[in-house]
């Protein structure tokens, strides 16, 4: 069986990475982006095995199972991965990481109201900027009277790059533990895929915010 490390390998005898383990016990073909779990959970699932420290890794192993089979064409679950992690990051991050995290949850919260045809985690984003407030007043500025960006565009780029910063921003952040609060997100993340896929917006998202470490 594959160990779990940092990085990509050419084969399960060099280590796996959590998404490559996936591959490996799901029977596909050795990839670090199977089939068999959503693109966007993915990225999240990479970036956190290879910003955790090696003891810190071994916490992900139960989830390499649980990771197998999430996956879906909805566009929500790309919006909600991108603004679980921006969340997470968003009051701890260094102030230039800061401003991309609040623009991205502003943009993740317009993208579900244009599908879901509602504002109804408006609460949900208020309580979430309002732990950046500086970078709250910025990213307003700098949306206001932007559009949102087309679905193709959200979900090959955006949100990709969202997930990425969130991850980086966690990982450099001077704050206790940060593998701690990067194996968390993934966690909270395989949690609440399930009631993410197809349906419409959950409202456990404000327990998930209520469940992250406090900042002291």
């Amino acid at each position: 069986m594959p160990t779990l490390s940092a990085g990509k390998h050419r084969s399960p005898r060099t280590g796996a990475c959590v998404m490559e383990f996936a591959s490996y016990l799901a029977g596909e073909r050795w990839s670090d982006q199977p089939r068999c779990t959503h693109p966007l959970l993915a990225e999240l699932a990479r970036g956190v095995n290879d910003h955790v420290s090696d003891d810190a890794r071994q916490r992900l192993v139960p989830l390499v199972p649980a990771v197998i089979g999430l996956t879906s064409d909805d566009p929500r679950v790309d919006a909600h991965v991108a603004l679980l992690a921006a969340a997470a990051a968003l009051p701890i991050a260094a102030e230039p990481t800061q401003r991309a995290l609040a623009v991205a949850v502003l943009t993740c919260s317009r993208v579900l109201a244009d599908l879901d045809g509602s504002e109804q985690r408006a609460a949900y984003v208020e309580a979430v900027l309002e732990r950046a407030p500086q970078a709250e007043q910025w990213a307003r500025r700098f949306t206001d009277g932007s559009r949102v960006p087309s679905l193709r565009v959200f979900r090959r780029y955006a949100a990709p790059h969202t997930v990425r910063y969130a991850v980086r921003g966690i990982a450099k952040a001077a704050v206790p533990d940060p593998d701690a609060r990067l194996c968390a997100l993934l966690e909270q993340a395989v949690a609440q895929f399930p009631s993410w896929t197809g349906s419409r917006p959950a409202t456990e998202l404000a327990e998930v915010s209520a469940r992250q470490p406090s900042v002291r």
